[in-house]
């Protein structure tokens, strides 16, 4: 047992970026930070201070981080320990910004590092995946960064793709929670052909606007025939808010991940995109929403 404590910080993702569900994720500096150690004996405290305090800090072991954590404790062959988990959260709770992705990351890598070991990142994911279930949110936070990845024989294949040009990312988070259960239930299991090749020739464009810096195509690119339209009966407002992004000069503008929060993508600044934004939902759909101007994180998960 290596003993004493490490600490993990894990950036956010935002996923699908539109037309690419399930496959594209990008990194966002916004992180949350787990500090684990072990107990002498097997019970788990879990202490949380910023998002989910209050509701999360009663899980402790039923906590998705502490079920990761151990799920790593047994492959790598250890006793299951007790552990003191000190989570500080940034990224809200069921808003599309990857934080039961971050827990899941916090806790595998972590409880590997309590023991002195280090995991590939092919054991990280296949020890996620079973938590998580798609690997968009998972491999961005690992990894930082534009990442395209999908499922082949139960193994997760991901390719990091680097940006041709700067970006920021405007995120506009909405005051309601979206389950991603739910996001997924109202999905068809069958679409139109039609909308199946719209989606693929959008992904086309959008990862080769996004590598080569030809961003003049994004607004087009980022569009979405698969979910966002179905989607759209959870949360009020959100093809307009899209629009509103992209008429105040965003490059592109989408549902994150299974959402509430709404994302656009800019070369600079942001503001204006943001407010426009925020000032629809709540005139025209009584939405009331924070904007976060963030940028995206080429650095990934880092433990100490």
């Amino acid at each position: 047992m290596a003993g004493g404590a490490v600490t993990v910080r894990v950036p956010a993702s935002t996923a699908n970026l539109g037309p690419g569900f399930d496959s594209l994720g990008l990194a966002l500096t916004l992180y949350n930070t787990a500090t684990l150690a072990l107990r002498a004996d097997a019970e788990v405290r879990l202490t949380v201070e910023g998002e989910g305090r209050g509701r999360l800090d009663r899980e402790g072991k039923a906590s998705l981080l502490a079920r990761a954590a151990y799920a790593a404790f047994r492959h790598l062959g250890a006793e299951p320990f007790g552990l003191d988990i000190a989570l500080h959260n940034q990224i809200p709770l069921r808003r599309g910004l990857g934080s039961s992705a971050t827990a899941i990351l916090c806790g595998i890598t972590g409880a590997a590092a309590l023991l002195g070991r280090t995991l590939t990142a092919d054991e990280v994911l296949r020890l996620a995946l079973p938590f998580e279930g798609h690997p968009d949110n998972l491999v961005p936070s690992l990894l930082g960064g534009l990442v395209a990845s999908g499922l082949a024989d139960g193994r997760v294949l991901a390719v990091r793709v680097p940006l041709g040009a700067p970006l920021r990312a405007v995120a506009v988070i909405p005051d309601r929670e979206i389950p991603t259960a739910e996001a997924r239930r109202v999905l068809p299991r069958q679409v139109p052909r039609e909308d199946a090749v719209f989606n693929v020739t959008r992904t086309a464009l959008l990862v080769a606007a996004l590598a080569t810096g030809q961003y003049a195509c994004l607004p087009e690119a980022s569009r979405d025939r698969l979910h966002q339209p179905y989607r759209a009966s959870l949360l009020p407002g959100l093809e307009e808010v899209c629009e509103a992004a992209r008429k105040a000069g965003a490059l592109a503008a989408f549902l994150s991940g299974a959402g509430s929060t709404v994302l656009a993508l800019v070369a600079e600044g942001g503001e204006g995109v943001g407010e426009a934004m925020r000032r629809l939902w709540q005139d025209r759909f009584g939405i009331t929403a924070e904007v976060r101007l963030l940028e995206v994180d080429t650095d990934g998960l880092r433990a100490a």
